[in-house]
């Protein structure tokens, strides 16, 4: 399951042997069925998962019980709840298996040795969060600015796969609008 991390770091940066060896030794694969939750909210997030295979969601409960999917990683990529995980704090969001997932995981504790020991990781740790904040404000500003179909259609021209292995609800929790109305776009755009 390393080689998938590899060739993902190697291709933003060069890896020495001995950035490989660290990136072996704190990695940790792990294999997880569809329907587990990882991290639980009212908890500090224990691991940094990069997703080999397989759908992660974030996910919280509101104010009515009602559960709200904040995130939906279309793999490859890396998925905590970022701001808890950096700063160890407790999250107040789930992380999911949406489907059976082969991930490897990294502790904070590991992180930060690793990037410690290796430069280079340090300045790919820091591009891996830059992109984090990159996509969450772009995100909010696609929420703020874009209709519901337009959201949907953006989603979907990135990430065509997301609607072969993510349930519906997901997907409309995830778009700001409920499952039905995604439906009727679904239905509407088919139509065209």
């Amino acid at each position: 399951m390393h080689k998938k991390l590899l060739e993902y770091i190697a291709s933003n940066i060069t890896l020495q042997q001995k950035d490989i060896a660290l990136i072996e030794k704190y990695f940790e694969p792990v294999l997880y069925p569809k329907n587990r939750i990882l991290e639980e909210e009212g908890k500090v997030p224990v691991y940094l998962y990069y997703i080999v295979s397989g759908y992660l969601r974030l996910f919280h409960y509101n104010e009515n019980g009602d559960e709200v999917t904040t995130h939906i990683n279309c793999p490859p990529g890396f998925f905590t709840s970022y701001f808890n995980f950096i700063h160890q704090t407790r999250s107040d969001e789930n992380v999911e298996c949406v489907t059976d997932c082969e991930l490897l995981r990294i502790t904070k504790e590991d992180l930060d040795h690793l990037t410690a020991e290796s430069e280079v990781m340090k300045d790919f740790s820091i591009r891996v969060f830059q992109q984090s904040i990159t996509y969450n404000e772009n995100r909010s500003k696609e929420l703020a600015t874009l209709t519901a179909e337009q959201r949907y259609v953006n989603l979907i021209n990135h990430y065509p796969g997301i609607l072969h292995n993510v349930p519906v609800q997901y997907i409309a929790s995830f778009l700001g609008m409920k499952a039905e109305s995604l439906s009727r776009i679904r239905k509407k755009l088919a139509k065209l």
